[in-house]
């Protein structure tokens, strides 16, 4: 007799920079979430379909949790704590470089809850085996956790062990997405963050964080092309200038790159334009927070 069909969500959550948006990519197969080497790069919660013959399971990526030192920090760790409530297992996730005592702090939220709780201990490929032990006998002892699995995210060792477990823990249901739906993020939120990463991956220091993405204007050609402009928003007048650059070469080189990976994510031409402004201190304004979609 076939196994009945599986259907639930997955909450990811961790410290910044374990890898989660790396993982959850990896199980999709293809991006829906940015990845850079920089922690705090997810702002907001991002769901991923995973459609298999005998399953949807629905993942929720959500921000690192850290201690936030401004309103923007603030919004984003609420909104990792508030997905733990209301989903069908939890995937925490760490690496060899995590710290113990920071994680016992998230696995406190953990504590009472009466689902599944993974530990999945990321970046093994970065690891000698010897050193993995010590790591599963130090966190098998803070949470009684229903599984510990050893992953590389970045070259997806372990992954489909994981996915078999995961399906093996969720209710029996039917699905609740269309089977061709992998996200439920609209194109322009995807597109914004295309942007966003481009600029993390070109520019360095307290550039990254201080920017933010909002596409003002979505234009679908009768040629097939899509004409975007977005603004690239920045918090002093020299990060303005750093992310332009030299006669605008630091700009247009994000915007090549970014127009790339748009047209591999529409599947068309797209013409894109790009301005840079600055909007002071607005990681710790209420107002621009809420008109960048930062509820």
């Amino acid at each position: 007799m076939a196994s009945e069909f599986r259907c639930g969500y997955v909450s990811i959550i961790g410290r910044p920079n374990v890898g989660k948006s790396t993982f959850l990519n990896s199980v999709l197969g293809q991006k829906v979430a940015i990845v850079t080497e920089r922690p705090q790069t997810t702002r907001n919660r991002l769901v991923g379909i995973m459609n298999r013959p005998d399953a949807q399971i629905i993942f929720i990526d959500t921000p690192g949790i850290h201690e936030p030192k401004n309103l923007l920090g603030k919004l984003m760790v609420r909104s990792a704590r508030e997905v733990i409530g209301d989903i069908d297992l939890v995937v925490f996730m760490t690496d060899s470089g995590s710290s113990i005592g920071a994680d016992k702090e998230i696995l406190a939220l953990l504590r009472d809850l009466e689902i599944p709780v993974f530990l999945l201990i990321n970046k093994i490929d970065a690891m000698k085996k010897a050193e993995l032990l010590p790591i599963i006998g130090a966190y098998s002892g803070i949470f009684p956790f229903r599984e510990i699995l050893p992953v590389s995210a970045k070259s997806g060792e372990g992954v489909d062990a994981v996915i078999e477990k995961i399906r093996d823990n969720l209710p029996e249901g039917p699905k609740f997405y269309p089977e061709d739906m992998v996200t439920d993020q609209m194109e322009r939120f995807m597109a914004a963050e295309i942007i966003r990463e481009k600029i993390m991956l070109k520019t360095s220091e307290e550039i990254p964080h201080s920017v933010a993405v909002e596409v003002l204007e979505w234009k679908e050609r009768g040629d097939g092309l899509v004409s975007i402009s977005a603004n690239i928003y920045v918090e002093r007048e020299g990060q303005k200038g750093i992310i332009i650059g030299k006669h605008g070469s630091l700009l247009k080189m994000i915007g090549t790159a970014a127009r790339h990976d748009i047209e591999q994510l529409l599947g068309t031409k797209v013409f894109l334009q790009l301005w840079v402004k600055v909007r002071r201190d607005w990681r710790d304004d209420k107002r621009a927070l809420q008109d960048l979609g930062y509820n």
